[in-house]
């Protein structure tokens, strides 16, 4: 049973882009459309202003509007259903979204057990019926269907998902080949642009929004490939995974996440890039799940104290917290306190822009990078591996003994015990923070208990009084700033100090 059209599904995705002439269907290309008088001439002082006219997008909206599906997804019987404001029932206890924008939890009182149902869109990319669509929208579902834009409703099989891009695909089978959109080329789209969303909020379907791009390679903190194409085009719960083209018929995305406090639209969506979701779905098609590469480093920003402290340059490259053992990486030699500064001859910016570039090589192939060691540059070749499955690590807070007075720590040996209670790998050397003396450069820093101390620098340490050596040799040579190398919740980081920093007054 479903009292309400919609469930929330605008949330999460990210990564690239790919190309075509013009958005086709049924093999078709569409030509672009040209909009006259679309910009007005600069005009001298005193000259009279030429109207602007607005883009028509009917003859768009014609052409591409029956490759864009309904997805209804059915969900196991809940022991209660929910009600929303104005108490109509809602589908019940639904699968909780993990992305931070969904604002469309419902809430109010459990009634009786009823099925539950959600809808979101999606669109057709092959004439034999290989559809795309967000992960939220058919994630747990007990079965899937695709009402096409002429009303017929199809089963679908879901062939692929791929969490870490919000990214699914679908399959349904006709008597017919069925109109299809192909996707475009996102890495030429441009903050100003008008872009058009196809899809069905709230259940309405067919409805067609218009805006513009507000930004691009947009980071939401989503996941490590995050690359959104942000949007004020109206996107609403039931237009996740739908298309967003451009006003000359090109698919530049998939709208998939909106942030509101609302639950509805303020302007502000995302959408997954183009070629980002051209790369997960041919993988998904082909295989049912995507590889990505991996060099085993765990990589974080240069801040401008970490930058000060190492003698490094704010934003320029990705700078390696930790080295996992046994990981390509560790095999070519590469070493915490290294930058990573470009891959394949790509330029890094970023540890998300090594993540991307990294997630591309193909497992197998060789990624040659460009790497500032010691304050010298060089070339590293190394054979990508599979990314495996994430680790989890915990972490338990200690408190307690040997102060370094200037920066307001007390360092205690790092025992078997505290070892196992602080989740810290097998052969881990160095010093636990016991204590962070309130308002010093420390606590500012953000150090806490619990944290391990490895490395000052790209020094090593092995115990507190080594830390402490090491933490007053480097202070000698930089009286602004100390970086410490930290294992904290079983991840490896740079912490950079700022030695004149403090939370007081």
């Amino acid at each position: 049973m479903n009292t309400q059209p919609e469930r929330h599904p605008v949330r999460r995705a990210a990564l690239a882009a790919v190309l075509l002439a013009g958005t086709s269907l049924g093999g078709y290309a569409i030509g672009h459309t040209a909009w006259a008088d679309q910009t007005a001439p600069v005009n001298p002082p005193g000259a009279q202003v030429q109207q602007q006219k607005l883009p028509d997008f009917t003859h768009l909206v014609e052409q591409v509007k029956p490759a864009v599906v309904s997805i209804t997804t059915k969900f196991r019987a809940t022991p209660a259903a929910m009600e929303d404001e104005d108490g109509q029932g809602m589908q019940g206890e639904m699968p909780q979204l993990p992305f931070p924008f969904n604002q469309l939890i419902p809430h109010g009182q459990m009634q009786q057990s009823r099925p539950v149902e959600a809808r979101g869109s999606g669109f057709i990319i092959s004439a034999d019926g290989i559809i795309v669509t967000n992960n939220h929208v058919v994630k747990d579902a007990r079965s899937v269907s695709v009402t096409l834009d002429d009303g017929k409703v199809l089963p679908a099989k879901v062939i692929g998902t791929d969490p870490r891009t919000d990214i699914a695909v679908l399959r349904v089978h006709a008597d017919h080949p069925l109109p299809f959109i192909t996707l475009g080329n996102s890495r030429d789209v441009k903050p100003g642009e008008w872009v058009i969303a196809v899809g069905n909020p709230f259940g309405l379907g067919g409805t067609v929004t218009a805006g513009i791009v507000s930004a691009v390679s947009r980071d939401i903190g989503d996941g490590p490939y995050d690359q959104f194409i942000q949007i004020d085009a109206p996107i609403n719960p039931g237009n996740s995974g739908g298309p967003l083209f451009t006003q000359d018929g090109k698919v530049i995305g998939m709208d998939t996440a909106i942030l509101s406090p609302t639950g509805g639209s303020v302007g502000i969506g995302f959408a997954i890039p183009s070629d980002m979701i051209r790369t997960v779905a041919a993988q998904l098609e082909h295989g049912g799940k995507v590889t990505r590469g991996y060099i085993g480093v765990e990589a974080q920003e240069i801040t401008p104290t970490t930058a000060e402290a190492m003698h490094l340059k704010q934003g320029e490259g990705a700078l390696l917290a930790g080295i996992m053992p046994d990981g390509p990486a560790a095999g070519a030699g590469l070493q915490p306190g290294d930058v990573i500064e470009s891959v394949n001859g790509t330029k890094v910016a970023s540890p998300r822009d090594l993540a991307v570039d990294i997630a591309n090589v193909q497992p197998g192939q060789e990624a040659h990078l460009t790497v500032l060691h010691d304050g010298q540059n060089k070339d590293v070749s190394l054979k990508v591996g599979t990314l495996p499955n994430e680790q989890v690590a915990s972490n338990n807070n200690q408190g307690g003994a040997e102060h370094h007075a200037r920066l307001g720590l007390a360092l205690g040996p790092l025992s078997p015990d505290v070892r196992s209670q602080l989740d810290v790998p097998d052969g881990t050397k160095g010093a636990v923070v016991r204590g962070v003396q309130p308002g010093s450069p420390a606590e500012a820093a953000g150090l806490q208990p619990g944290d391990v101390i490895v490395g000052v620098g790209t020094h090593a340490v092995t115990s507190p009084s080594d830390a402490v050596k090491a933490m007053r040799t480097a202070m000698n040579n930089n009286d602004h700033a100390l970086a410490l190398r930290v294992i904290r919740n079983g991840q490896p980081v740079f912490v950079g100090v700022n030695l004149h920093q403090s939370n007081q007054g």
